[in-house]
C-alpha cells in the first residue's frame, strides 16, 4: 500500500489539534493516539514526530521533507528519533526494550529541539514493561515527547493513560472515504469494502489491494458449511491457520454479532455485514441466542490472544467446533 504524502482527509481535524500543539508551544510531553485498526493512528503519529524534529516547517506546520532532519528521519537514523515497537510479529513489547529505552532519556537530546519517542501498538507493552514505562512518564525528561498509538487504549494502564494528553481518532464518514477510495482507483465494492474494514479506510483499500473481498466470501461458505454440518471444523481450521489471523477474526466476529442482533429485530444498516444478512437470517433461526454470546466470548478472548506465541490451529479448532456444536442443538 502506497500512500501519498500528506495529512490523510479524515485526519484534518486531529491534525488542527496537533498544529496548535506547536503552534502554542504546548506540546504534550506524553501523547497517546488511539482509534480501530486501518485509520492511519502511526501515519498521524510519524507525521507529527516528523514535523517537531524538522527544521523548516511548512506553512500548516508539516515536515518540509528536505531539511537535513528530515532526510535523517527518511533514511531511518535521525538520533533524536526512537522508534519501540515488537521485534517480530506475534511478540509483545517486553521489559527488555524498555530498558533500552531509559538510559536514552536520561540523555539530553542531540539537537537543539525535540527528542521523539513513538510506542507502536503501545497496547503490546507487557506489565512489566509498563510498569518500568511509566516511571519516563513520572519523570519527563526535558525536550521528550512520547507518542503511543494504540488499536486497544482498554489494554494499557490507567496509570498510563491518565498520564497522556488524549487523541481517538473515529471513522470518518463513508462519504468521504468512498471518494478517497476512488481518488485510489479502487474498483471493488467500497459499501461492502468499508463494512469488512468496520469504516477504517486504510484497511478498506487493504483488503481491495489484496481482493481480501474473495477471500472473505471464500471462509464464509466455510463458516456456513459447518452450522449446516457440511463441512469438518477440524479441515476447515487446517486451513484457516494458514490465513492472516487478525482479519479473519474480525470477520467471524462481524459474523456473529450480526446473528445476535438479528434476534433483536436490528435495521438493515447497522448490521455490520448487509450483503450476507439473508443467509445469516435464515441460519439465526436455528441458533440459541445464549450460544451465540457465548462463542462471541470465545471469539473476543481469541482476538486478545493474537500477539501471543499461540497455536492457530488449535485457536480455529476451537472456534469452529463451538460453532459447530451450536449448529447442531
Amino acid at each position: 500500500m502506497t500512500l501519498a504524502l500528506g495529512v490523510l482527509p479524515w485526519h484534518a481535524p486531529y491534525w488542527a489539534v496537533l498544529q496548535q500543539y506547536i503552534v502554542h508551544k504546548r506540546v504534550p510531553q506524553a501523547l497517546l493516539i488511539s482509534g480501530n485498526p486501518g485509520l492511519g493512528k502511526q501515519q498521524l503519529a510519524l507525521q507529527f514526530a516528523a514535523a517537531l524534529l524538522c527544521d523548516h516547517r511548512t506553512p500548516d506546520d508539516q515536515a518540509c521533507g528536505h531539511c537535513n532532519s528530515c532526510l535523517l528521519q527518511k533514511a531511518g537514523t535521525h538520533p533524536d528519533f526512537i522508534s519501540v515497537q515488537p521485534e517480530a510479529e506475534g511478540k509483545g513489547i517486553g521489559i527488555d526494550l524498555i530498558r533500552l529505552l531509559l538510559p536514552k532519556l536520561a540523555l539530553k537530546p542531540h539537537g537543539e529541539g525535540f527528542r521523539i519517542v513513538v510506542i507502536r501498538p503501545a497496547e503490546l507493552l507487557n506489565n512489566a514493561a509498563a510498569n518500568a514505562f511509566l516511571k519516563c512518564l513520572e519523570e519527563p525528561n526535558e525536550r521528550t515527547v512520547i507518542i503511543l498509538v494504540t488499536a486497544n487504549a482498554g489494554r494499557l494502564p490507567a496509570t498510563i493513560i491518565s498520564r497522556c494528553q488524549q487523541l481517538k481518532i473515529i471513522p470518518p464518514p463513508r462519504a468521504l472515504v468512498t471518494e478517497w477510495l476512488i481518488q485510489q482507483q479502487v474498483r471493488a465494492d467500497h459499501a461492502i469494502l468499508l463494512n469488512m474494514a468496520q469504516g477504517s479506510p486504510l484497511l478498506a483499500l487493504q483488503y481491495a489491494e489484496e481482493n481480501s473481498l474473495a477471500l472473505r466470501n471464500q471462509c464464509f461458505g466455510e463458516w456456513m458449511g459447518i452450522a449446516r454440518q457440511q463441512c469438518n471444523p477440524v479441515t476447515v481450521a487446517e486451513h484457516w491457520q494458514k490465513l492472516p489471523s487478525a482479519p479473519l477474526l474480525n470477520w467471524i466476529s462481524s459474523w456473529v454479532a450480526d446473528l445476535i442482533k438479528s434476534y433483536y429485530s436490528v435495521q438493515r444498516t447497522h448490521f455490520y455485514n448487509p450483503d450476507l444478512q439473508p443467509l445469516l437470517q435464515e441460519l439465526q433461526k436455528q441458533l440459541d441466542l445464549t450460544g451465540l454470546f457465548a462463542l462471541y466470548d470465545v471469539l473476543l478472548t481469541a482476538q486478545k490472544q493474537l500477539h501471543t506465541q499461540l497455536n492457530k490451529q488449535l485457536l480455529f479448532e476451537v472456534i469452529l467446533i463451538h460453532w459447530f456444536n451450536l449448529g447442531d442443538t
